[in-house]
């Protein structure tokens, strides 16, 4: 494919700002803040990403989603870099993903900043009744960025999307 330039950077933010995370699937890369920029040259497209941990096993698929979506519209060639400095944090969240977590089970980190991360675990919510009742069941979810919670009032098992 030949390289396009029928797209600017923001029209391709806008394309991607639809890809879900595979592991969350209600959010999107870029409402979690893993989509960090994108750069439009003679040569290509390049799409900066941040996993939100190192060694995330979603960024194969979530590569592969993107470089399907762009060349979907003609735009070619992709390459998708990696960048770990700075780290990703919570803090690129946006409010709206924390809801949509929320309401799909898996309880947001409470704070826009960690801070005493282990006392912001400590205190964690249950997405279902909003309960503070909480206790930690594993440090480690499904992923490495949850963690497994109960709640003591309804009885639930969720999951907490670790503050870091």
């Amino acid at each position: 494919m030949v390289t396009t330039t029928a797209y600017d950077r923001e029209q391709i933010l806008d394309l991607l700002s639809a890809i879900a995370d595979p592991e969350i699937p209600v959010v999107t890369i870029q409402e979690i803040g893993m989509l960090r920029d994108v750069v439009v040259s003679d040569q290509g497209v390049e799409v900066i990403l941040t996993p939100t941990y190192t060694g995330c096993p979603a960024m194969g698929i979530i590569e592969a989603d993107i470089k399907a979506t762009l060349e979907t519209h003609g735009i070619a060639p992709v390459s998708v870099k990696m960048i770990y400095d700075p780290a990703w944090s919570t803090d690129w969240m946006s409010d709206g993903a924390k809801e949509k977590m929320r309401r799909y089970g898996i309880a947001p980190p409470a704070h826009s900043s960690c801070g005493d991360i282990a006392a912001a675990e400590r205190q964690v919510a249950c997405p279902r009744c909003g309960s503070q009742n909480t206790e930690t069941i594993s440090r480690f979810g499904a992923t490495a960025c949850k963690a497994l919670y109960r709640c003591l009032d309804c009885k639930e098992p969720f999951e907490y999307f670790k503050c870091h």
